[in-house]
């Protein structure tokens, strides 16, 4: 039995059919869960590493039903960071994203190097689209943009205290611009909708949960 990347194969070491996905951040079991699918045969129809490889498999269900075509993409590892000033102050970037055709907040983000940890590929995109850096970090969320069909895992940091420390370096391709916003603004631009990234909008949602709502008082 083979995996086939377009026109070539290349061998597995067991057959497919006993293959099972198997998900990255596995949780404990609990009883009567849906059981893995089993994979009886995958095939890749676009590779465009390091950014995207399309695969397509066949699948079987455990209930017996199969699936002849389940498209999944495998995507690198993103990273991302929630960025908050000496002064309490948000690092939000804007620019535009073609897939909805429009501008909105975000987190300072991008793919992760398999070179280099998350935590440090976060700290070089950080600093290379803002020029924000320093101050303490922490891992704040790790999530899926979409299980369903995404193999990566997306990895957000909270990095407090940092501050400007260099000029933006962006690349031929990127336009960017960077807002230093008070808390209460962030929060209006959350409940307005225009921080537009899902895992974005998660990782401001939660930092508001936890720390407290500006003009709220907090319980911790």
């Amino acid at each position: 039995m083979v995996f086939r990347r377009g026109y070539f194969t290349f061998p597995v070491e067991q057959p497919l059919f006993f293959f099972k996905l198997a998900a990255m951040n596995s949780e404990p079991d609990i009883p009567h869960d849906p059981k893995p699918w089993q994979v009886l045969d995958r095939r890749y129809v676009l590779d465009r590493q390091p950014y995207m490889t399309l695969r397509e498999d066949t699948v079987l269900l455990p209930n017996g039903a199969q699936i002849e075509d389940y498209f999944v993409f495998e995507y690198p590892d993103w990273v991302m960071t929630l960025a908050v000033t000496k002064a309490g102050e948000f690092v939000l970037i804007r620019q535009y994203r073609h897939g909805i055709g429009a501008v909105h907040y975000e987190l300072a983000a991008g793919v992760a190097e398999k070179a280099f940890s998350p935590l440090e590929n976060a700290q070089r995109e950080l600093l290379e689209e803002t020029g924000f850096g320093g101050g303490e970090w922490r891992l704040w969320i790790q999530a899926s943009a979409n299980p369903a069909t995404h193999t990566n895992t997306s990895h957000i940091f909270l990095a407090t205290g940092v501050e400007r420390i260099d000029l933006q370096q962006l690349e031929s391709t990127e336009e960017i611009t960077v807002r230093v916003l008070p808390a209460v603004e962030v929060l209006r631009i959350l409940r307005a909708g225009e921080v537009f990234q899902a895992l974005h909008s998660a990782a401001l949602w939660r930092y508001f949960a936890e720390f407290g709502m500006p003009g709220i008082r907090s319980e911790k």
